[in-house]
């Protein structure tokens, strides 16, 4: 019979195990081996039963051990000794602590899913492992963050494949009192809770649960509490799941709930509320809004609030797809802003800031995107390549700029060396090289030797075999309760093979199939009698997307093939202790998105810092690594007619890359079987990827680049008495209601003579209609640079020409400026303005004047989308 409910009844430590609980209370015992070894010893045969998951682990292990263990003097000076490094770990400063004042004392990261350990699922993807990642790596660094999500009673869902390969969804509900989690707690006792006001006098309440990740708290708000309605407790049901009302409620409580929620986490541990905000995606939004109507309340109009919110404001855009957005109907989102959700906040001021029509986009849709850039004064993509992405795709908010002017800048996505990398490799480092720090570890060492390499990496390989064959059996017997697995299922995959990876989610532009674009010479790959191929794919379709389940039924029905089917399999349930397996465990990492649709891409990150190669599109974050020596370019044919013919084209690229390239080096052996060509790639790999691919590069650039001065751009604009952003608010309206006038009315150039040389200095003059503006509100520019098709300007550069006063027919009228300067125009009312630019470079020169908006606690000469140029 089965279980109508189920809990977690968790075990009582013997008061010598007391550092156990500690050590298992924080998270970092998933990235930090030492403990994980400790834990493991408790007992072995649960602790692989229960996939890693302490808590579980505690569960499972007898009271008889238990006992064992705190009689054991050697394991409680272990235990001890840990629990002694955790509480160093936390509280010695780390390399945020060495930063330079002024620096944010606090920073709210919001994600809809993060990805910390399997035991707790909480993601569905890239977000959300990068969300994870971004935790930990901010964890190890020491900077003060504090991560905000949801709590998925379902999670994402749990994946099956059927016997004719389609994928089938279910959905175990958590017990968060399994899992590593605790409620938040007010001073009696009793949870602690938000609440949001909803049309119709409803309410929405969530209780707040924390999570340990090292030095970082994670809150996520439940709303499966009896306080609510019945419909309202499933609000976070799943992760992406349900319809627009739905989801809209999700990301009202994440964002709005979000930051009440750290405000009361504040308040009852007596630390600093966030002084920045940094947002991944659209998702959390409205987290903008909760602050301005905050400052409302303190006597801020909506606009000057608004102009404090952007400073402390940090948007991260994960995705170069526009499907990939989040978009409501503006009628839902007036109904509920229509109400005393956010009290002193304006419905139609709300709407405004998600209107997309100034991106090309749809009247009576409010874009959850263009709010994000248009709350946050800094913005960002997470490559380089995706930067210039989205700066096109988003360039209709700041119309007249070039696209390369777009205030949307790159910080490439990191990976966290300490979860991704397989314990045998760190083994090795070690000993060979005296640390534990792989992705600082000086791998070009001879200490290293080949032979270890590939020791090493041959072990790591025969782990994912015998990890996959154990995942298929697995997946058979809970089909089929009771009946025997296929005995072929035992000799499925070969440690000895040159294994490719592939897991992903499976939208349609990642092309999970482009590799059985010819079965027939895709066989032909896997089975080649002398340097044969092995694929283990991976990965999730949304369980509304039905041609993703077409894909990952198509690949599966031919993984199916008795020819190839020990060459081939798809691995159901794709998650992270799945991952760390199959990571290390492939020689190659496969990746072939449509460029430029892959935003990063951070798996075959996570490949690399094992040593593995990467086989990929030049998309993501591939496109500025690719050095020739560390893995193969997948030549691009974007330009041809059809997506048949570039998925023809591209295809046979690859594999004609596997046949000719990859499977030769793999098995061009020396005499003591080692391919030493292969080993010095993984050498390569390993010396000059893992330090830039880390999570810690990462979060670095995000502190030095982004968060730093958007604490610095706060506290500019608040000053005490917000004094700052309201003359910042006057100064925008004034510059916007004046810009019509504002026009670039004559412009000479002289001092070259008839044939200019590098070297030499054209001297531009300009007048320039201001209207009521003065010179101070302004920056007059030169732009120039090599001229191309249409006399477009390449890799263009500024130049700002100052105020002169310029000889014409009328008498120049002085007038004061709000700082009291003179500034002097003609009878004309036209400013003088005139500058030098050296000619740097040989070939075309062409060169234009530009008027832009200027302003101290502007972030951008863009911010405003206003420009004037000459025609």
């Amino acid at each position: 019979m089965k279980a109508i409910r189920k809990f977690t009844v968790r075990s009582v430590l013997p008061p010598e195990l007391s550092a156990v609980g500690e050590l298992v209370a924080n998270l970092r015992w998933s990235w930090h081996e030492p403990t994980r070894k400790l834990l493991a010893h408790i007992s072995p045969d649960d602790w692989e039963a229960t996939t890693g998951d302490p808590i579980a682990l505690l569960g499972a292990v007898s009271p008889d051990r238990l006992t064992q263990l705190a009689a054991d003097e050697g394991f409680v000076a272990w235990a001890n000794s840990l629990r002694d490094d955790l509480n160093r770990y936390l509280s010695e400063p780390r390399w945020y602590q060495a930063q330079e004042e002024p620096k944010p004392s606090s920073i709210g990261y919001f994600s809809p899913e993060f990805g910390i350990a399997a035991a707790l699922p909480q993601y569905s993807g890239g977000l959300g492992i990068l969300a994870g990642d971004h935790l930990k790596a901010a964890s190890d660094l020491g900077v003060p963050i504090i991560g905000v999500g949801l709590f998925y009673r379902a999670g994402y869902f749990r994946q099956a494949i059927s016997r004719d390969g389609w994928q089938q969804e279910s959905y175990p509900v958590l017990d968060p009192d399994g899992l590593p989690l605790s409620v938040l707690r007010l001073a009696d006792g009793s949870p602690a809770q938000v609440v949001l006001a909803l049309p119709d006098d409803r309410a929405l309440y969530a209780r707040i649960w924390q999570a340990q990740v090292g030095r970082v708290k994670l809150l996520l708000l439940d709303t499966d509490i009896p306080d609510n309605d019945d419909d309202l407790r499933s609000v976070t049901d799943r992760l992406y799941g349900g319809g627009g009302e739905h989801r809209l409620l999700q990301e009202l409580l994440l964002g709005i709930g979000g930051v009440r929620a750290l405000k009361i986490y504040s308040e009852l541990t007596e630390t600093a509320e966030p002084e920045v905000f940094h947002t991944n995606e659209g998702h959390a939004g409205f987290q903008g809004l909760e602050r301005i109507c905050d400052l409302i309340g303190e006597g801020l109009s909506f606009d000057v609030a608004l102009q404090v919110v952007r400073a402390g404001t940090v948007f991260t855009t994960h995705t170069p797809v526009p499907a990939g957005i989040d978009r409501f109907d503006a009628s839902l989102v007036e109904r509920y802003f229509s109400t005393d959700l956010l009290p002193g906040v304006d419905a139609h001021s709300v709407l405004a800031l998600g209107n997309e029509i100034a991106n090309g986009g749809v009247a009576g849709m409010f874009n959850m995107a263009v709010m994000g850039l248009r709350l946050a004064q800094r913005a960002n993509g997470v490559s380089q390549l995706h930067g210039e992405v989205s700066r096109g795709m988003f360039a209709g908010l700041w119309p007249g700029f070039d696209q390369s002017e777009v205030p949307i800048t790159s910080v490439t996505n990191g990976v966290h060396a300490p979860t991704w990398t397989d314990p045998l490799l760190i083994e090795l480092a070690e000993n060979k090289l005296g640390t534990s720090e792989t992705a600082t570890a000086n791998w070009a060492s001879p200490d290293v030797t080949d032979d270890d390499l590939w020791a090493v990496r041959n072990d790591m390989r025969r782990q994912l075999v015998f990890d996959a064959r154990h995942r298929v059996t697995e997946a058979w017997l809970e089909q089929s309760p009771g009946s025997i697995p296929p005995a072929w299922y035992r000799g499925l995959l070969d440690p000895a093979v040159l294994t490719i990876g592939f897991a992903r989610r499976v939208p349609t532009y990642k092309r999970l199939t482009l590799m059985l674009h010819d079965p027939v010479r895709l066989k032909s790959i896997l089975l080649n009698p002398t340097q044969p191929v092995q694929l283990v794919i991976a990965g999730k379709s949304h369980p509304a997307d039905e041609e993703g389940k077409r894909l990952i039924q198509k690949l599966v029905q031919f993984a199916s093939d008795p020819e190839v089917r020990q060459r081939i399999v798809f691995l159901p349930n794709y998650d992270i202790g799945m991952a760390q397996k199959l990571y290390p465990g492939t020689d190659v990492w496969l990746n072939n998105p449509l460029r430029p649709l892959e935003a990063c891409g951070t798996s075959g990150m996570k490949a690399a810092l094992n040593g593995g190669l990467n086989l990929s599109i030049l998309d993501g974050w591939w496109n500025e690594y690719y050095d020739g020596e560390n893995g193969w370019a997948i030549p691009t044919a974007d330009s041809v007619d059809t997506p048949e013919e570039r998925d023809q084209l591209e295809s046979e690229a690859l594999y004609d890359l596997i046949e000719h390239q990859v499977a030769p080096r793999f098995y061009d052996r020396n005499a003591q079987g080692v391919p030493e060509r292969w080993t010095q790639s993984i050498r390569h790999t390993l010396s000059t990827l893992s330090p830039s691919l880390s999570a810690e590069r990462m979060v670095r650039e995000y502190a030095s680049r982004l968060y730093l001065p958007a604490a610095a751009a706060a506290h500019a604009v608040i000053d005490g008495d917000y004094s700052v952003a309201a003359s910042l608010s006057e100064w925008k309206e004034r510059e916007r209601a004046a810009w019509p006038s504002v026009a670039v009315v004559h412009v000479e150039s002289g001092g070259l003579d008839d044939t200019p040389q590098v070297g030499d200095e054209l001297q531009v003059r300009a007048r320039v209609n201001l209207g009521s503006l003065t010179p101070d509100d302004v920056s007059v520019q030169v732009v120039y640079g090599h001229t191309t098709n249409g006399d477009q300007l390449a890799d263009a550069r500024t130049v700002a020409l100052s105020p002169a006063v310029l000889s014409t027919a009328t008498t120049p009228i002085t007038v004061v400026t709000p700082d009291g300067t003179a500034a002097h125009s003609d009878a004309e009312g036209l400013y003088g303005f005139s500058g030098t630019v050296v000619l740097e470079k040989a070939g075309s020169f062409g060169y234009t004047v530009r008027v832009v908006p200027r302003h101290e606690n502007l972030a951008s000469s863009a911010e405003l989308g206003l420009i004037a140029a000459a025609r």
